[in-house]
């Protein structure tokens, strides 16, 4: 690992938080892309299956952030282990019924109590933020956390897939189930690296969503995790049809992978510019890389086109997450960075259920125009809210304090 990431966990406790993040993390990659599939093998329905996945998608867009907002308030420990339980109790409803062959009213009933599963990647950010806020060290933590990210987004879909598959169906959203209890209960035990709870009474009522610049981020992130969605479930249904519907799991794991490559190392640069342009800039990568997957005609063109589009995801996420917290207190920093997610959700609901029908009606070709008309959405929303983006608030977050003590230093 380079210097600068290998530097982060000079501080105590951060290489244990990593590990039980990571754990908690990698379900979010194998839940809805593992109810696909063990769905699909059960009913051979990817209409269903879609939809039961935007399900968990959604449900987790409207719960993650109300979780999230009563983490800010009383701490990690009180909040993510009950909402953590819920999930699970939900997951294992949805196995039985799947299993047992249950209405479907009963499936979508379970995925969406499934939703409640908090947002990890939230809770160890705002670790890393407690951490190194104001220091050039937190960019390089968003930055190794966006690795991780890619990561689980690599290795979860050839778990999930893989194991329901070649097991059982049940296999992939089982094992996601263990990950989850592992990672949550691992982390919330350790009680040092947690950030202090910010009572409302000490910082008054009131949403991080009043933010403006985090209006934009969220809005354009809809249309973004359109794109996440659409490809899951477009790019098994196009495996399916070339008669290797295993090999989804490795196509989309290079998916991932080129986003990881891409986020190691942007996380080792340093750039002096505004942060809001290089995000457009990732938002309008993102959606030109959509237009290859069009002409799409076997797995492999399709796992290079992939790649491809893969590189420009973790830096505008990295970006992101800076641009959060330049616009939102910072005692709203886990509920900010969460309606990001939030607004990924959703668009994976939006996305993941589109294509489903697409599928249905048109074949899986046809599916990748889906992800191709929501870049096009990402980036008119982006445009239009540039303005927003570019007037950060006053006082708060690490990047504003980051910027100022750098010019301190300059005239210093």
């Amino acid at each position: 690992m380079p210097s600068p990431y290998r530097a982060l966990f000079a501080a105590p406790g951060s290489k244990g938080f990593s590990v039980a993040g990571f754990l908690g993390r990698i379900p979010l990659s194998m839940m809805g892309i593992g109810v696909v599939t063990m769905i699909s093998q059960l009913t051979g329905r990817y209409g269903l299956a879609g939809a039961l996945s935007a399900t968990i998608a959604l449900s987790a867009a409207v719960a993650g952030p109300q979780v999230s907002r009563l983490v800010d308030q009383y701490g990690q420990r009180r909040v993510l282990r009950p909402a953590t339980l819920v999930s699970l109790a939900a997951a294992v409803l949805l196995l039985c019924a799947a299993h047992y062959r249950w209405p479907d009213w009963i499936l979508f009933a379970a995925c969406v109590g499934i939703g409640c599963v908090p947002s990890v990647g939230a809770m160890i950010r705002a670790r890393w933020a407690a951490l190194y806020r104001g220091t050039p060290q937190l960019h390089t933590a968003y930055s190794f956390e966006s690795v991780v990210d890619e990561v689980c987004f690599i290795f979860g879909p050839i778990i999930s897939i893989g194991l329901s598959t070649a097991w059982f169906p049940e296999a992939g959203p089982l094992l996601a189930a263990c990950f989850l209890a592992v990672g949550v209960f691992s982390l919330t035990a350790q009680r040092a690296t947690e950030p202090a709870p910010h009572p409302r009474e000490r910082r008054g009522g009131g949403t991080a969503m009043r933010s403006r610049g985090l209006q934009v981020l969220v809005a354009t992130f809809v249309a973004t995790g359109a794109i996440f969605g659409a490809v899951d479930v477009v790019t098994v249904a196009f495996a399916e049809e070339e008669g290797h519907k295993a090999a989804a799991s490795v196509v989309l794991a290079v998916y991932a992978a080129g986003s990881c490559v891409a986020g190691m190392v942007y996380g080792l640069l340093h750039f002096a510019g505004a942060p809001e342009r290089r995000w457009l800039l990732g938002v309008c990568a993102m959606a030109v890389s959509m237009i290859p997957l069009l002409l799409v005609g076997n797995l492999p063109f399709l796992a290079v086109a992939l790649f491809v589009a893969g590189l420009s995801i973790a830096p505008t996420m990295i970006t992101t997450m800076s641009l959060i917290e330049e616009h939102v207190p910072r005692a709203q920093l886990t509920e900010g960075m969460t309606w990001v997610s939030t607004g990924l959700a959703a668009g994976v609901a939006l996305g993941s259920s589109v294509a489903g029908w697409v599928i249905d009606a048109a074949g899986a070709r046809a599916g990748y125009g889906v992800p191709a008309v929501a870049g096009a959405v990402a980036v008119a929303v982006g445009f239009l809210g540039f303005r927003r983006l570019k007037r950060p608030a006053p006082g708060r977050g690490g990047s504003v304090e980051q910027h100022s003590e750098r010019k301190e230093r300059h005239v210093a």
